[in-house]
């Protein structure tokens, strides 16, 4: 039966196609018969790979569909409940907040003078979670033991990866270490969030947000602590409480910048002094950051390498506004028209290139392909900087 399949060495995991053709109403019915009588197992969690910016690779587990079907029913029934106790400085995978409104957030603090910045990274924030005390937070709102079996299931539930040899590789690292939560599954970005809040709550109950006017703005698990006070206390303060939580600061990435005479990256944007081109002007604000810049960049270059030229020159163009626009909803807070402009000069000289190679014209292409025919034959998206629609900070 489909019910009983498993992801196992030589074979395969249950995929959307077996689904349907069992029938996905039995299929879930199924499930949720398992799930009464108590006899609902998790299965192992796929391992794989993503490269990071820094050449690294970060573990990501994922789920098969059954697992991710009951945990993502777990999360809808838990997120409300635990959504109340959430403090305003935490951003992430939450209902009105996003990354938008903690770079805001970040903006607001140095308005009002909170210029000495604490940067803060941890390592492998979600793979270190503590079960024990990870567990003791779920608990404190939920008493259902059953509910509290299944998230202990998941928390220790094998891993298998491909061994290079054509098999599968099993560990078992969560039952192992007692650590960890596995990236890739629908219920990791509420506990992330869950363990995080003692870190928020912390920080206020110990006085330091206070006594130091010290305020924290965090997203997942990226965070940084914006200080009117004694920044090195500060830094102090939140090595002791790392520790304390079990969780390990990355040293490497973890430090102090002073505004306005230095600047900082947070989710994607650069905070810093920036002179408005029209008046000169020196404020403190959010821009797009130079890292996220390239990084489009080099996606826009991936999208219009040789193997693409088989494709219409349309279809490249919507294949690159795509791009383009989930880019520039994003990034489209503080001055945005120089990461723009170089956006478009870029977009615009790979097309040309692309073009060329692909009808076979020696020259730039300027002239066969001029901007008339980019942007209103074939339709190329042009970023267009709107004004700043925040008040800025004197610098």
């Amino acid at each position: 039966m489909l019910q009983g399949q498993r992801w196992r060495t030589g074979g395969g995991r249950t995929d959307f196609a077996d689904i349907e053709a069992y029938g996905v109403e039995r299929w879930l019915g199924d499930l949720v018969e398992k799930l009464r009588r108590k006899t609902y197992r998790a299965e192992a969690v796929r391992r794989v790979w993503i490269p990071k910016a820094d050449g690294s690779k970060r573990p990501l587990g994922v789920p098969c569909i059954a697992d991710r079907t009951v945990m993502t029913a777990a999360v809808a029934v838990l997120s409300p409940i635990f959504e109340v106790d959430l403090p305003a400085e935490q951003h992430g995978y939450r209902a009105n907040f996003s990354a938008h409104t903690a770079v805001r957030s970040v903006r607001g603090l140095l308005n009002t003078g909170h210029t000495k910045i604490i940067e803060g990274d941890l390592a492998g924030y979600f793979d270190s979670l503590p079960h024990a005390e990870l567990l003791k937070s779920v608990a404190r709102r939920v008493s259902d033991r059953h509910l509290l079996h299944l998230i202990k299931m998941w928390l220790i539930a094998p891993v298998e990866e491909d061994d290079g040899r054509g098999g599968k590789k099993r560990t078992t690292p969560g039952k192992d270490s007692g650590r960890g939560v596995p990236q890739g599954s629908p219920f990791s970005p509420l506990l992330g969030n869950l363990y995080m809040r003692r870190f928020v709550l912390g920080w206020k109950r110990r006085g330091v947000e206070d006594r130091l006017q010290a305020r924290v703005v965090s997203y997942a698990d990226d965070y940084v602590i914006c200080c009117k006070g004694d920044v090195d206390e500060a830094l102090a303060e939140m090595r002791e409480m790392m520790r304390r939580l079990k969780l390990t600061i990355n040293e490497a990435k973890t430090r102090v910048c002073h505004l306005p005479e230095e600047r900082f990256d947070f989710l994607g944007y650069s905070f810093g002094r920036y002179y408005s081109p029209q008046t000169g002007r020196a404020y403190l604000c959010p821009w797009p950051s130079k890292r996220s810049v390239q990084h489009l960049i080099g996606v826009i270059r991936e999208a219009t390498a040789r193997r693409t030229q088989w494709q219409e020159a349309d279809e490249m163009v919507r294949t690159i506004n795509r791009k383009l626009r989930g880019w520039a909803n994003y990034y489209s807070l503080g001055p945005t028209g120089k990461a723009y402009r170089t956006i478009n000069q870029y977009t615009v000289s790979r097309l040309h290139r692309w073009l060329c190679r692909k009808h076979k014209v020696r020259n730039s292409g300027a002239r066969r392909f001029p901007y008339e025919y980019l942007y209103d034959t074939l339709g190329l998206v042009e970023l267009t900087a709107v004004p700043a629609d925040f008040p800025r900070a004197k610098a």
